[in-house]
């Protein structure tokens, strides 16, 4: 990125870089130059996670592209130091579970037309969709309707493989491309009739070096006492359904190996309840808030015990032999058992195609329980073996290694952006 600058409009930014020509080669007369314009794009991302992928792809496409970019949108911290000015703060659509929409509703309404009409006004070359499907998808189908020659790009496919598929279907119409973080997933939409998908790569693909050890830390990780991780999730609900089970299961585990050392990495919103919540543990947990201390923890750590979610999947990258445990609300739960068509919820496991990482959910996550299969992991044992000889087949089935998952994505944007066919565009590769 060699420049920022402002374009006097709120939402959007300008991002130069030197780049190939192809895209920005316009109409030329002879004797006249190409003329160039800036190319806009609307980017929408409706949480963190996506807030940081979408911060990738604008900072991707910027070093892609050959000329200007103008982005206008919505997003977070990280979007916003690629100089995005999001037309509303994305903590206005953080959501938590069935039970919690109805009370939030309204607001979401009311930002989801508003969205809608701006992306509409705008006119941009591209609109992006970064994951939050609830909010983006109903942005995008408003935006279809009104414009239809807009393409639309859906970065974070839904999991149509795992709940709802007949969603895969419903999107064909309304997105021009979807650009898939696990590898199974163009298949999914294949088979389900969704979009044309293409493979990008996980972000967790960039960040291997930071989750391996190395040669010391790998000492300390075969080292006694064994360093444990408890990972109860990031969210209020989380802790409020996981914690206390966690602390119990742990006191059983320490109860029946010894000593051990207990790492507990949590969010800085969420440090002083944690703290208060874990005071009376029998086993007291070391708490952490600072991303490099987490990363040392996990390249040290001997097994884990974590809350279902993004986490699974680092662990696995991490090579730390972990326990999977899940809780929510009865009515969650139901929902979820009408609606759901797989049986597995680890995302290591689900890409793995097995259930290499035990999942202990709902009334099946008791202390004891949890104990045993964390216990089980701690030794050198059949349960801790193939769990590692399943994490080393990740780096070929993620294609670790290859070309940035953002760069990957960037180019498919771009294509469609100056008018590439709205279908079945090729995995870019380095």
């Amino acid at each position: 990125m060699t420049g920022v600058s402002g374009n006097g409009n709120a939402g959007a930014s300008v991002l130069q870089t030197a780049a190939p020509e192809s895209l920005w080669a316009g109409t030329q007369e002879p004797g006249h130059s190409v003329h160039r314009s800036a190319l806009n794009i609307f980017i929408i991302a409706g949480e963190e996670s996506g807030d940081r992928l979408g911060a990738a792809l604008m900072a991707a496409i910027t070093a892609q592209a050959a000329g200007p970019a103008v982005f206008t949108g919505i997003g977070g911290t990280a979007m916003s130091g690629c100089g995005l000015a999001s037309l509303f703060p994305i903590d206005e659509l953080a959501i938590n579970g069935f039970v919690a929409i109805p009370a939030r509703l309204p607001l979401i309404v009311r930002r989801i037309r508003e969205t809608a009409a701006a992306v509409i006004a705008a006119r941009p070359d591209v609109l992006v969709i970064v994951d939050s499907p609830d909010f983006t998808h109903r942005v995008a189908r408003r935006v279809r309707a009104a414009a239809p020659e807009i393409p639309i790009v859906d970065y974070v496919s839904p999991t149509v493989w795992a709940w709802r598929p007949g969603r895969a279907a419903a999107m064909r119409r309304y997105v021009d491309h979807v650009l898939a973080l696990l590898p199974f997933e163009p298949e999914a939409h294949r088979r389900l009739g969704g979009p044309p998908c293409t493979f990008v790569g996980h972000p967790l693909a960039e960040a291997v070096a930071t989750l391996r050890p190395n040669a010391e830390e790998r000492e300390r990780r075969e080292a006694a006492p064994p360093l444990l991780l408890v990972l109860p999730g990031s969210r209020g609900g989380e802790i409020s359904r996981h914690l206390a089970t966690f602390g119990q299961a742990i006191a059983l585990v320490r109860e029946g190996i010894g000593d051990a050392e207990i790492v507990l990495p949590t969010v800085p919103h969420l440090l002083d309840r944690v703290v208060g919540e874990t005071a009376d543990w029998p086993v007291a947990p070391a708490i952490i808030v600072e991303p490099v201390r987490k990363w040392a923890a996990f390249r040290q750590a001997r097994a884990a015990l974590a809350a279902s979610g993004t986490v699974t999947l680092e662990l696995a990258l991490a090579q730390v032999p972990s326990v999977i445990a899940y809780k929510v609300a009865l009515v969650e739960e139901a929902i979820a058992r009408m609606l759901a068509t797989t049986r597995t919820i680890g995302l290591a496991n689900i890409i793995l195609g097995q259930t290499v990482m035990p999942e202990l959910l709902q009334r099946q996550a008791t202390p004891a329980r949890l104990a045993q299969a964390l216990v089980a992991l701690i030794g050198d044992t059949p349960a801790r073996r193939r769990q590692l000889d399943a994490f080393a087949r990740l780096d070929a089935i993620m294609e670790i290694g290859s070309a940035a998952p953002s760069a990957r994505a960037a180019a498919i944007v771009l294509e469609l952006a100056r008018g590439g066919a709205k279908c079945d565009l090729a995995t870019p590769r380095a």
